[in-house]
């Protein structure tokens, strides 16, 4: 439903500020266009770990990217790109596909429905009040 594909793009917001720049103001440049191109790195950052995750949910029978968690495959993508400096080029393509075949390492317990149906909350009353008198019948 709508609500839930809300969720998870706010998600996503979350794991950008979260996780990607560990809940700090990273960008560091002072001139706007330098901004700009920080942000677009960030971007891409964060599309580079979603396309891994979704070339892992791949090797997964009935798993969705969104059942995998980012921060582990984040951690997993900068270790990669770490380990792919030292590699040999005929060596990538390799190391690639064990990239995407280690989503059974990064998988989420299955998120439970929402228990609650949303409601608008009465607002509380500044004072108390006092008990209704029980009406007896006579």
């Amino acid at each position: 439903d709508l609500y839930s594909h809300r969720w998870e793009i706010k998600l996503g917001y979350r794991e950008i500020k979260q996780t990607m720049q560990r809940s700090r103001l990273t960008l560091r440049s002072k001139k706007p266009e330098l901004v700009e191109q920080e942000l677009w790195g960030v971007l891409l950052a964060y599309n580079l770990v979603r396309y891994q995750m979704i070339k892992m949910a791949e090797h997964l029978k009935g798993y969705w990217p969104n059942q995998l968690s980012f921060s582990e495959s984040c951690g997993m993508v900068m270790r990669m790109l770490m380990t792919l400096q030292g590699a040999s080029p005929g060596r990538i393509p390799e190391l690639m596909r064990d990239l995407a075949s280690m989503g059974q390492l990064v998988k989420l317990p299955t998120r439970r429905e929402r228990a609650f149906p949303r409601v608008v909350k009465e607002r509380p009353w500044k004072y108390p009040t006092a008990p209704k008198k029980s009406q007896s019948v006579a």
